[in-house]
C-alpha cells in the first residue's frame, strides 16, 4: 500500500487529484495528513478537524467503476468499509446516513467525501476523501459530533485504523468486481440510518415536514414516503434530515 504522510494540506482530495496530473499512481494510493486545513464536506460545508487527532486521508479508487450508474456504489462500499473496520477493530456498530455519514446513535464519527474523474474511454477514477473523529475529545461548537476516542473511553492508534480501513475499501470493490452489487446495496440499506421509522425533514426554503426514509436509488436519491403515502426523490443538496 502506498501511503503518503503530509504535514499540513489544505485538502487531501486535492493533493491527490494534483499528484494524478504528474503521476502514475498505483490504486489505493492513500495521501494522509494531521492538519487539514480546507477540508470539504457535502453540501459544500467545511470539514474541520482538529489538528493531530483525528484521520483525514483520501484513496485512490480507479479500474473499478466503468458506468455512471454505478458511481454511488463508491459511495455505499466507503460507507459500509469505513464501518466494517471500525466493528472489526472495536466491536462498535455505528449507523450510515444518506448518502454516507457515519454516526454512532445520534452524533456523527465521520464523514465522506467522493469526487470522480470521468476519462473520455468510459473509465471513471475516483478519489475517496474519509475523515474520521478518533482521538478529539472536545466538540465546542458541533454538538452533534463525537469521536472513537470517547465512545471506546482510551485513545486509538490512528494509523492501524486508517490502514484497516483502505483494506476494508479494497475488498469491498472487490466484491463489487465479482458481481456482489445487489448484496453490497441490501447491506448498505440495512445500516441506514432512520430508515422505516417516521423522521422531520427541511427543504432549502425552510419548510419542514414529516416523512419516512424507504430507500436510496440507483443514482444516490432518498427515497422518501410522505404522509400522503406518495414517494418523493430527493438530492444532496434537496433535502436534510433533521435529527
Amino acid at each position: 500500500m502506498n501511503v503518503i504522510k503530509l504535514d499540513a494540506t489544505a485538502s487531501t482530495n486535492t493533493y491527490l487529484k494534483g499528484l494524478l496530473t504528474s503521476y502514475d499512481l498505483d490504486n489505493f494510493t492513500v495521501v494522509s495528513t494531521e492538519n487539514q486545513f480546507a477540508g470539504r464536506g457535502q453540501r459544500g460545508e467545511v470539514w474541520s478537524s482538529e489538528v493531530g487527532s483525528n484521520l483525514t486521508f483520501s484513496v485512490l479508487v480507479r479500474d473499478f467503476l466503468f458506468e455512471v450508474e454505478d458511481v454511488f456504489c463508491l459511495n455505499i462500499i466507503a460507507a459500509l468499509a469505513v464501518r466494517s473496520a471500525v466493528k472489526k477493530i472495536f466491536t462498535l456498530e455505528l449507523d450510515v446516513k444518506w448518502p454516507n455519514d457515519i454516526l454512532s446513535v445520534n452524533r456523527k464519527v465521520g464523514g465522506i467525501l467522493i469526487e470522480n474523474i470521468f476519462k473520455a474511454e468510459g473509465a471513471i477514477t475516483s478519489i475517496v476523501g474519509i475523515g474520521l473523529n478518533v482521538n478529539q475529545v472536545q466538540f465546542t461548537d458541533l454538538t452533534k459530533a463525537t469521536s472513537l476516542a470517547l465512545l471506546l473511553g482510551r485513545q486509538i492508534d490512528k494509523d492501524a485504523l486508517m490502514l484497516k480501513v483502505v483494506e476494508e475499501l479494497e475488498m469491498y470493490c472487490q466484491r463489487l468486481q465479482k458481481g456482489e452489487k445487489e448484496n453490497l446495496w441490501q447491506e448498505y440499506l440495512d445500516v441506514l440510518y432512520r430508515k422505516g421509522i417516521p423522521s422531520a425533514f427541511e427543504l432549502p426554503t425552510g419548510k419542514r415536514f414529516m416523512g419516512m426514509i424507504i430507500g436510496v436509488s440507483m443514482y444516490g436519491f432518498l427515497q422518501v414516503k410522505l404522509e400522503d403515502d406518495s414517494v418523493e426523490e430527493f438530492g444532496v443538496k434537496e433535502i436534510k434530515l433533521l435529527y
